[in-house]
């Protein structure tokens, strides 16, 4: 396996609740990480626990923890900016199977990159972006 993008939940749940992942999700973390390859975790990922520990639907410990990860030199998590390329291949993510912008953009990281996104999402894994789960 390669490096890989995650979306909010699995960066999170890798992080805090391995057990809520599947277990392709947990090897695809394990081998990016023995492989030293990398985890992206697309900057709108970020925005989205600010967000929504800010809405108090979810504790503040989620967003400290990806970002305690994200500072590791060693952890294999890397920020993948919402830059030009990524912005454009939104385009590239049907809004009728994927309507949430969010998630669009999560989806456009992984396909920008050209890596699979894990993610639980259905209608990310019903798009033509390569997903593993």
């Amino acid at each position: 396996m390669s490096s890989i993008v995650v979306d909010t939940h699995a960066s999170v749940w890798h992080l805090l609740s391995p057990a809520r992942l599947s277990q392709t999700a947990r090897d695809a973390f394990d081998q990016a990480a023995a492989r030293g390859d990398r985890i992206y975790i697309p900057a709108i990922v970020l925005v989205e626990i600010c967000y929504l520990v800010d809405k108090g639907k979810w504790r503040a410990e989620y967003l400290d923890a990806l970002v305690t990860a994200i500072a590791q030199p060693n952890s294999g998590f890397v920020v993948a900016p919402l830059d030009q390329q990524t912005a454009l291949a939104v385009r590239n993510v049907d809004r009728a199977t994927v309507p949430d912008m969010p998630d669009r953009i999560i989806a456009a990281t992984a396909l920008s990159l050209g890596l699979p996104l894990v993610t639980r999402d259905g209608k990310i894994r019903a798009s033509n972006v390569i997903t593993l789960w």
